[in-house]
């Protein structure tokens, strides 16, 4: 299921109709592991002198299931010793997890003008993490395109 308004459906009405890839079981071509379909921040505006969330939504072609914590890595383009970790947050058993994480007020973590995105691939598997398919419980694709994190744009630090 792809939203109405993302951008992956080249169509910006917000208010426009799910699209829905369907198939039928038993075809020599039919769907296999789950996949990721796009990649979004949640968090459009961030403050190093607030702190808050940073959190990111993963969308998947069909729902997956959850165990452990698997870990999203955003890419600082600024200082690559400032790019940072969300772990997993919420999303078992549907097609869209969440990852965050929170940072405190003035957080040596993050400076003012730093510029983060999404590379391919920004998710990895900890300690033991799974995320899988859930219909068939095989494990999920959990690579990425360039294009799917070049969507989701760039975040930038305010002061």
């Amino acid at each position: 299921v792809v939203e109405g308004g993302s951008t992956m459906t080249g169509n910006g009405n917000v208010d426009a109709q799910p699209e829905v890839l369907c198939c039928i079981g038993e075809l020599a071509d039919r769907l296999q592991n789950a996949t990721i379909t796009e990649i979004e921040f949640m968090t459009t505006a961030f403050s190093k002198g607030a702190g808050g969330t940073i959190s990111m939504r993963v969308r998947w072609n069909e729902a997956v299931t959850v165990t452990g914590t698997p870990h999203f890595v955003i890419n600082n383009t600024t200082d690559a010793a400032r790019h940072q970790t969300c772990l997993y947050v919420s999303g078992s058993g549907t097609n869209e997890l969440i990852f965050g994480k929170t940072l405190g007020a003035a957080s040596a973590d993050i400076n003012a003008n730093d510029v983060l995105n999404v590379i391919a691939n920004p998710i990895a598997h900890n300690g033991g993490s799974t995320i899988k398919d859930k219909g068939t419980s095989t494990n999920s694709e959990i690579t990425s395109s360039t294009a799917i994190g070049t969507a989701a744009g760039t975040l930038t630090i305010a002061a």
